[in-house]
């Protein structure tokens, strides 16, 4: 919970540097939002856009109580009660969430006075309490799987079978597209199981030759080939007791995949060069980004062996369909890649977070990852911008998901208004356009948009008027 003693430190720390307490906001690490004198949205942070599933550009100026929907209203009671006792305000409360489901919070306001007897702002912390009211809620519906951070509904629901999963020992299909994270799912299903004291092992089936891959699962006896010095367990057996995951197992070779049938039938097998059988007590979790039904059909892959590994089945959504979970994992993973590379950034700019939220990542979280630790590496400045990711994520981004040409979000676009009307008023980006085309068609828009006011543009962008005025200068705009 929040104490009182380091709400009042914050408001201070906030007062003291005026504009740039916006900075400060994402190093909270709960819900937070700086609303005006009259209850408006100026800013809020990264955990409460993954609460609300709301921007904070697209809400500047929009009432708070729009925006945190609570039984507690921010306008008519935080505000005025705040701004009457001059001390913060705690109030236990709900928020309606992204997912449509009530979260219990805990509401913290302080206003901000910059030294004038009036509040010129209102300070929001919010807490999500839920654990604290419910302690089983963690049994009970999505719990949180070390690195796997979603706030998506669709991510969600994957999350809330997990304890139904943990609790059986029937094989578990885990499919879906490379990098979406299936092997911290199978890890997290079995640190919530019974076999959580006994050995979590994973083999990669697309990783060996056939010739090792036997070996690797079931073993050897000393002698079974050349090369076999000494007797090896193979992997069922290390992982006695516990769970074994097999990752990439649509490519276990046909020779193999009768070998995996037979032991999960038996729960026994053979060791290469043994003539004793060897009896396992293991549970088996597969997980394959290709399509087994498609390989059953093509004769690549045994019918038998998919029916006995389909007895549950999860599948993992792309990031492209997690909603709001790219901007969220961007910041997560820049926080970490701050830490290791001794930098403090301030996060990703709107105009870099607008390329990501239009690239269609087929890496998925993955690549994600990957892309930010470039970024990362290579910024020498205190935010993220489009010039420091990858060029073909800025082409990708260009031409929108699924590879039409579109044209490329930009922060307060609003629901895509302008491209249910036919697109751009000024034309349609070409496949190849650059980072340099992107920005100069997004200070162009912000122009016409403005009917050419300048310092409103340079508003709409979330831009300094310099800013504006010398990226104008460079891409040659009069």
């Amino acid at each position: 919970m929040i104490g009182s003693g380091i709400v009042e430190r914050l408001v201070k720390r906030f007062e003291s540097i005026g504009r740039e307490s916006l900075e400060i906001l994402n190093g909270i690490p709960h819900g937070a939002a700086l609303l005006d004198s009259e209850g408006r949205m100026v800013a809020m942070n990264a955990h409460l856009e993954a609460l609300t599933g709301h921007r904070s550009e697209d809400v500047r100026g929009i009432p708070g109580d729009h925006v945190v929907r609570s039984r507690t209203s921010i306008a008519r009671t935080l505000l005025g009660d705040a701004v009457r006792s001059g001390a913060p305000l705690s109030v236990d409360s709900d928020l309606l969430g992204a997912d449509r489901r009530r979260v219990p919070v805990r509401i913290t306001a302080a206003s901000l006075r910059h030294g004038d007897p009036s509040p010129s702002a209102l300070l929001l912390f919010i807490e999500d309490v839920s654990l604290v009211r419910n302690p089983d809620a963690l049994g009970q519906g999505a719990v949180p799987v070390p690195g796997i951070v979603s706030r998506s509904p669709r991510m969600q629901e994957v999350l809330a079978l997990l304890p139904v999963m943990a609790r059986t020992d029937a094989t578990l299909l885990l499919t879906g597209e490379t990098g979406t994270g299936k092997d911290l799912l199978a890890e997290a299903v079995h640190r919530a199981s019974p076999r959580a004291r006994f050995p979590f092992i994973k083999v990669n089936c697309g990783a060996l030759p056939e010739s090792l891959l036997e070996s690797e699962l079931f073993g050897h006896t000393r002698g079974a080939f050349t090369g076999a010095h000494a007797d090896r367990p193979g992997m069922f057996r290390l992982a006695q007791g516990g769970t074994i995951f097999l990752t990439e197992v649509g490519d276990l070779p046909l020779q193999l995949q009768v070998k995996l049938l037979t032991a999960l039938d038996d729960r026994a097998f053979y060791p290469l060069g043994s003539s004793r059988k060897v009896e396992v007590d293991v549970r088996v979790i597969a997980g394959t980004h290709r399509d087994l039904e498609a390989l059953v059909a093509e004769g690549r892959f045994r019918q038998d062996l998919f029916f006995r590994l389909n007895v549950l089945t999860l599948r993992l959504p792309p990031l492209r369909e997690r909603e709001g979970d790219v901007r969220l994992l961007a910041d997560h993973f820049l926080e970490q890649f701050s830490a290791r590379l001794g930098n403090r950034f301030h996060g990703l700019s709107p105009q870099a977070l607008t390329v990501l939220e239009r690239y269609s990542f087929p890496g998925n979280v993955r690549e994600l990852r990957n892309l930010v630790e470039y970024a990362a590496s290579i910024c020498r400045e205190q935010r993220i911008r489009p010039e420091h990711l990858p060029a073909y994520v800025v082409r990708g981004a260009a031409r929108g998901r699924g590879g039409e040409q579109a044209e490329p979000a930009r922060p307060g676009d609003d629901a895509g208004e302008d491209r249910s009307r036919g697109g751009s008023r000024l034309g349609v980006l070409p496949a190849n356009a650059t980072w340099k085309d992107v920005e100069r068609r997004l200070i162009m828009e912000a122009l016409v948009e403005c009917h050419g006011n300048r310092g409103a543009a340079a508003g709409k962008l979330g831009w300094g008027r310099s800013t504006l005025w010398r990226k104008m200068k460079r891409h040659r705009i009069e």
